[in-house]
């Protein structure tokens, strides 16, 4: 159990990231029929005749009550340092908030995810994404495009990158590797078999697979530490401090690539909890940009 001072300041990062207003995209397109099945568009805040495209896949455990609003102010965050940036939505577990409810601690706690929903939502979203990018954000360049995602986001981001080696029956596989210049996951639930022995967001990584009788079944087709190599160009940025998906989980994905032959990238930052990874407000937030920036361009 961590200690009163580290609850302490894991609560005022949390609250300093909710803390900001949510911020409306420039364009919504839908890539299907469901209200969850829609990308927010941001274009660059600054001059420039082509901006790399960024890709954000929020987190929240896969859970309902977290949607992208809560990560609208990083998304804006990265237009107003010169990126081009489409922030999906998918299908989640468990009921939406009502408008007046702000995401925090509650009572009890709703299922994760939602099989297959999220993952077909997730690999619907990123083959729609070149065309709607070209008619939303004609300042896009796709070419540059890099995937970045947060907590259960950051999960679905090394996902979605995988998918040319799921298994061979998968729906979601792909005959090669997506044409992207890289990855920055940020806290990512990168490890279904050690965030559950950690009870990660009250085991989500076991509900969003349906549950333990599907768990061992269906974690060669959704948990990314079991889909290496990739051939694409990974970052990990996660904070020593995280009590919400501890650094381990992290670690051990480095561990694994490593084990299978390709170099992933951890930036593990000192006194950083989970949320200010995705907070304008805090340095960490910096860092993240830079790493973005150094795979986009």
């Amino acid at each position: 159990m961590p200690d009163d001072a580290a609850a302490a300041r894991a609560a005022a990062e949390e609250e300093s990231a909710f803390s900001h207003p949510p911020v409306d995209p420039d364009v919504t397109a839908a890539y299907g029929d469901h209200p969850d099945q829609v990308i927010d568009f941001y274009a660059p805040r600054t001059e420039t005749a082509l901006a790399p495209l960024i890709v954000v896949l929020h987190g929240g455990a896969w859970r309902a009550r977290y949607d992208r609003r809560h990560i609208s102010p990083f998304a804006d965050y990265l237009a107003r340092r010169g990126f081009a940036v489409a922030s999906v939505e998918y299908r989640r577990g468990g009921a939406p908030l009502i408008p007046a409810q702000q995401p925090g601690p509650e009572t009890s706690t709703p299922p994760a995810g939602r099989w297959p929903d999220t993952f077909d939502d997730v690999a619907a979203a990123l083959d729609a994404l070149p065309a709607l990018a070209r008619e939303a954000l004609p300042q896009a360049d796709s070419r540059r495009t890099v995937l970045t995602g947060h907590s259960a986001g950051g999960h679905l981001a090394l996902w979605a990158a995988a998918r040319h080696v799921l298994p061979a029956d998968a729906p979601w596989r792909t005959d090669g590797p997506a044409l992207l210049r890289g990855v920055v996951a940020l806290a990512p639930i990168a490890d279904f078999a050690v965030a559950e022995k950690l009870d990660v967001c009250g085991n989500a990584s076991l509900q969003l697979l349906g549950g333990e009788a599907e768990f061992a079944e269906r974690r060669p087709y959704a948990d990314p530490v079991l889909l290496l190599p990739t051939g694409i160009a990974t970052t990990l940025v996660q904070g020593r401090t995280d009590l919400v998906v501890p650094h381990q989980v992290a670690e051990s994905y480095a561990d694994a690539a490593a084990k299978a032959g390709e170099v992933v990238g951890l930036t593990l930052l000192e006194d950083v909890g989970h949320f200010p990874l995705i907070d304008p407000a805090a340095d960490a937030c910096a860092v993240v940009a830079e790493e973005i920036a150094q795979l986009a361009w």
